[in-house]
């Protein structure tokens, strides 16, 4: 047993004194831990609080591991809760830290086979610390530090891994990976996360067993793929991904763009430029929905792309990567708003900006389109999507112009509920009942509104509602769609030629 008394080598740092080490406990910590020491229980701090700690950085987390059973624990707390299968017993600090909220508390336990590559089938409570050491993922996690006296328990070498920034699973990486084949994703989140390398053996281990990931819940990988996007140096995560076979059982759609070629517009091919992109939205600390659409805008460009060579082009990427972003978040579990939301800014990133030849009526149009709420974080994958270009400005002239336009836009009427007129009053003046043509006479309005907001007044909207009131509801549908359609056309095929006209394809 390798057992390191006091603290050594500290990543980036000389050795911390143990006074500078109980200083960095936080008081809570140090109430449910000495609960547990006072009652005559084993108890270390373990995991990636430890990490963090030997790094210099807050924990995220706090996590105690002890010898006591789920049910001394309790006994300990006032507030606390016991609720899985797996020991572990959560303690409530009401601390206003977040992360300092809960504290969960494990026993020492090991663990029998992996029928579902995730949890173990049965989980038996052992009295020896260094049984629960050895069932932990990676070197750098399995670590345990008794905070009061100093003593840091390392049995597989991980402070040494963690100077040297290295990810290596505990014992023999192919075993770790078939009792939880998250610990496949969790290496590449680390490796994000920490801006570490995975040891050769542990890459090989993960380009066998990255099979696996297919018989996880999705809801799980998902989780993992939103902290590598979250996290300070998510190419990389994506990057490991890509190369150890991830990807393909994650986000196969995005692997696509590997090694696609653009036109003369680019200077990177479809994946390089997809991760710049993320990382200009990474170093502006955008949020995870503007993170996913700077990534994702692209993905349509490979199943688009026609000829190859500089005139290559990709026509209506953005609309098949819409698609194509519904169905990658869909099958991901992420929630439907948040799937809407992406799906949208990837579909309309490719507007057009050009000041000097678009109409206010068309940026109302967008605006309506992806929605006021989310327009900025449009204009956000925009300058994302103009940085992985390579370009050295993310708002130029034209941008910042289109951006004032927005603003312009953003006081007009651009829904039907704002309108000057509502159903109600359309019902009141029509004689029509509540159904289809109320809302058919109601979209005409807004065609109207969004082509010129001086008609959004009762006056000309009541008018005109008593004029397309009497008309067959058959006729007023095909009129709704007909109006919708001719507008975006007429601006589609404008916009086109002069995307053609300037190679802006």
């Amino acid at each position: 047993m390798d057992i390191t008394t006091g603290f050594g080598p500290v990543v980036g740092g000389s050795n911390p004194s143990e006074s500078v080490m109980k200083h960095k406990i936080p008081k809570e910590i140090k109430r449910v831990y000495g609960a547990l020491k006072n009652a005559g229980y084993e108890a270390y701090l373990v995991g990636g609080c430890v990490r963090d700690l030997l790094s210099g950085k807050k924990p995220k987390d706090w996590d105690i591991t002890t010898n006591a059973r789920p049910e001394e624990i309790e006994k300990l707390y006032e507030k606390s809760f016991y609720e899985n299968q797996f020991g572990t017993v959560s303690a409530i600090t009401d601390s206003e830290d977040e992360t300092l909220k809960v504290v969960e508390i494990t026993p020492f336990r090991l663990e029998s086979k992996y029928s579902d590559k995730r949890h173990p089938d049965e989980v038996k409570f052992t009295k020896k610390l260094e049984d629960d050491l050895s069932r932990r993922d990676f070197t750098v996690n399995a670590m345990a530090l008794d905070w009061e006296s100093g003593e840091l328990i390392d049995l597989f070498r991980g402070q040494e891994d963690l100077k040297k920034a290295v990810i290596r699973a505990v014992g023999e990486p192919t075993k770790r990976f078939e009792e939880d084949a998250l610990r496949i994703m969790r290496a590449a989140r680390l490796a994000a996360e920490l801006d570490f390398k995975i040891e050769e053996k542990t890459i090989q281990a993960i380009k066998e067993k990255s099979p696996l990931l297919e018989i996880i819940a999705k809801e799980r990988v998902k989780d993992e793929l939103v902290k590598i996007i979250m996290s300070d140096q998510p190419q990389k995560g994506l990057e490991i991904m890509r190369e150890t076979g991830i990807l393909k059982h994650v986000l196969p759609e995005l692997e696509e763009g590997w090694g696609v070629t653009q036109n003369k517009d680019h200077v990177f091919k479809v994946w390089e430029h997809n991760l710049r992109s993320l990382e200009h939205a990474v170093k502006n600390n955008y949020s995870l929905e503007v993170r996913m659409a700077a990534l994702l805008h692209d993905v349509g460009k490979p199943r688009a792309k026609r000829g190859e060579g500089p005139d290559s082009t990709f026509y209506s990427h953005d609309v098949i990567g819409g698609r194509m972003t519904k169905e990658i978040l869909s099958r991901l579990k992420f929630s439907k708003k948040f799937t809407e939301t992406v799906s949208k800014l990837v579909r309309y990133h490719l507007f057009f900006s050009d000041t000097d030849v678009i109409t206010l009526s068309a940026v109302r149009r967008l605006v309506r389109n992806v929605g006021p709420e989310n327009i900025w974080d449009l204009m956000k994958v925009r300058f994302c999507d103009r940085v992985g270009m390579g370009r050295p400005k993310e708002r130029p002239f034209r941008l910042r112009k289109y951006q004032a336009m927005v603003e312009q836009a953003l006081r007009d009427p651009i829904s039907v509920k704002m309108l000057k007129v509502n159903g109600n009053r359309l019902m009141e003046i029509t004689g029509l009942e509540p159904g289809p043509k109320i809302g058919h006479i109601l979209n005409i309005l807004l065609e109207d509104v969004l082509n010129d907001p001086k008609f959004n007044t009762a006056e000309y909207l009541e008018k005109k509602a008593k004029e397309l009131a009497i008309l067959p509801n058959k006729e007023l549908e095909k009129l709704g769609k007909e109006a919708k359609k001719k507008s975006m056309t007429i601006e589609e095929e404008e916009v086109g030629e002069i995307r053609e006209k300037y190679y802006v394809k």
